[in-house]
């Protein structure tokens, strides 16, 4: 088993860009041609090679969940999965702001790097949490 180190920040490669626990980051895609990849980073750490890693929990698009994008789902919408995965901090190209629906947001002012979750999502059963909501 590797050897960690907690690290409190990382900053985004080529900018001043500070990223803490509990932000939500945009993460290279593995194939350019598709959207970068949103996660909720949940903890900072060095490794005993000296590579700075994040842990995070990974959202989905409504179109990479079972039941596809829907005409409900927003353009802005993303589920919260229970999938975690550790990456190397290198792949945080930009921070993000996942607004959760218990909040009131108007989804009119979102900005380009706003999306809104109204649901919790278990890709391994195909689950949602809630499994529905009023539209």
């Amino acid at each position: 088993m590797k050897k960690t180190r907690p690290c409190s920040h990382t900053k985004i490669r080529g900018t001043n860009k500070i990223v803490k626990a509990g932000d939500c980051v945009l993460m290279r895609p593995s194939d350019i041609r598709k959207l970068p990849r949103v996660a909720l980073v949940e903890k900072i750490e060095h490794d005993n090679k000296k590579n700075l890693n994040v842990r995070v929990r990974w959202y989905y698009r409504p179109e990479e969940s079972t039941g596809g994008r829907r005409q409900f789902h927003g353009a802005k919408e993303l589920f919260l999965s229970d999938q975690c995965d550790v990456q190397s901090a290198q792949n945080i190209i930009g921070k993000c702001v996942v607004h959760s629906c218990k909040n009131d947001i108007n989804l009119q002012n979102l900005g380009a790097a706003d999306y809104y979750c109204r649901f919790k999502y278990k890709p391994d059963t195909d689950t949602f949490i809630p499994d529905f909501v009023a539209v």
